[in-house]
């Protein structure tokens, strides 16, 4: 019976497993943007570090907060550790000492005791940071977001890039071997040489090389759409956006034309925060001149037996308690506490100077993925001139050829031409997608 079970757990568990690896996903690139926002494994432990950092800011207000602590202590004292008196106090000889054991056998002590932090520069200055340090996060998950959204974006382009080569590839290879058969059948008839035969098999074989490397390509770049998606990588996915769409979609130039708002990017927000935690550490080593101040509230039970009789009705227990305060104040320590302080100034004017940089730089980068999304529109509209022209060339340069006008290295060449602008446009096109995305994510536009 229990064989039985075993195998039908197995069973189960090989279909569901089944089930995961066969899941079919189907994505616009905007529903995959989504999808990996929610599902990326760097977002999904960014969002974590939030709620730790929630945590960590709860961690440092529980300080200042009465905290109450109970224990129980029992020492069993085997050998009770003996004392050396005059004998007289015992009624023995003057000049004597006797020997005796002060103690019990057995000591329990139950307390409880309750500390209240009353004044302290340092845990106000803690509390402050700890608003900073999950600030810090908020930024840090932003980021995060703002990079896997670009990632998938250039992935989900890569896709489509493979795909698009791939049906222009074998559109090729289809026209090739009919040219191929037919030149070859000239051949046969002794109209041409020979040449013109092996000039177009160079060609099919370079063409099929090509062919099988996109989808070699293919494969991978599905994959690493489906790592940055956060989907079982053997999972089946289908891309729904086309390439022509999304170039079309992304042919904005005005949104090129924007002012740019330093203090809206992420890098910006991330430096500022980094200027404001140097600025509390500032802030904490003054705080350390100040007195502090604590009070504290003791109260427990003592039981002496020479046998464990602790828990029996005739056990005395002498209980006692106290109110303790306890002010700190910070008199001198030979310039320590200033030169810790004087260091933490010069990290904080560090900072403020690594903040105006990175103003700076950021303005320069801006202005990069400007100009370069700018360049990607006029190359694009450029190759696709240039295709056209390549077309017009070839097939020109194929009639030529067919009709015994032209040589094999001059329709080779029209056709390698006809090639490099046919990537060249899906690149163009891929080019305009991604310098978009990377415009984008320097303006921290969601």
């Amino acid at each position: 019976m229990k064989k039985q079970i075993t195998l039908l757990l197995l069973f189960v568990i090989s279909i569901l497993n089944a089930q995961e690896k066969t899941q079919t996903y189907s994505f616009s690139l905007q529903q995959a943007i989504d999808h990996a926002l929610q599902n990326n494994y760097s977002a999904i432990n960014a969002g974590r570090d939030i709620e730790s950092s929630k945590e960590k800011k709860w961690e440092t207000t529980a300080m200042g907060l009465p905290q109450i602590n109970a224990g129980v202590n029992y020492q069993n004292n085997f050998v009770i550790q003996k004392s050396v008196i005059p004998a007289e106090f015992l009624g023995g000889t003057p000049g004597e000492f006797a020997t005796v054991a002060f103690g019990t056998k057995h000591n329990m002590i139950a307390n409880a005791s309750l500390s209240q932090l009353i004044f302290d520069g340092s845990y106000i200055v803690a509390l402050q940071a700890s608003k900073t340090y999950m600030k810090f996060y908020q930024n840090a998950k932003q980021k995060t977001d703002s990079e896997i959204k670009e990632m998938i974006i250039n992935s989900y382009g890569n896709v489509l890039l493979a795909e698009e080569s791939i049906k222009i590839l074998e559109k090729n290879k289809a026209s090739l071997e009919k040219t191929l058969f037919e030149t070859n059948e000239t051949f046969k008839n002794g109209l041409i040489e020979e040449e013109n035969v092996e000039q177009l098999q160079i060609t099919l074989t370079s063409i099929n090389s090509t062919l099988n490397y996109n989808n070699r390509l293919l494969e991978l770049a599905y994959k690493l759409l489906k790592i940055n998606l956060g989907i079982n990588i053997d999972a089946e996915l289908k891309l729904t956006d086309t390439l022509d769409n999304l170039t079309i979609s992304n042919l904005d130039l005005a949104f090129s034309k924007n002012e740019f708002v330093v203090t809206d990017n992420i890098n910006y927000k991330m430096a500022m925060n980094f200027q404001e935690q140097r600025q509390l550490e500032y802030k904490l080593e003054k705080s350390k001149a100040l007195p502090s101040l604590a009070a504290n509230l003791n109260f427990g039970y003592n039981a002496f037996n020479d046998g464990f009789g602790f828990f029996e009705a005739n056990q005395n227990w002498f209980n006692y308690s106290n109110l303790g305060v306890s002010l700190n104040v910070p008199i001198f320590s030979s310039l320590a506490r200033s030169s810790r302080t004087q260091q933490a100034k010069i990290a904080f004017d560090q900072a403020k100077t690594q903040l105006t940089e990175t103003e700076q730089k950021l303005k320069l980068q801006f202005e990069k993925a400007k100009s370069e999304y700018e360049y990607s529109i006029e190359q694009y509209t450029t190759s696709k001139n240039s295709l056209s022209l390549a077309e017009r060339i070839e097939n020109k340069q194929q009639i030529k050829f067919k009709e015994g006008l032209s040589s094999s290295f001059d329709f080779t060449e029209a056709q390698q031409q006809l090639y490099s602008k046919q990537q060249d446009y899906l690149q163009s096109m891929v080019d305009i997608i991604n310098k978009k995305a990377a415009l984008e994510k320097i303006v921290n536009k969601n």
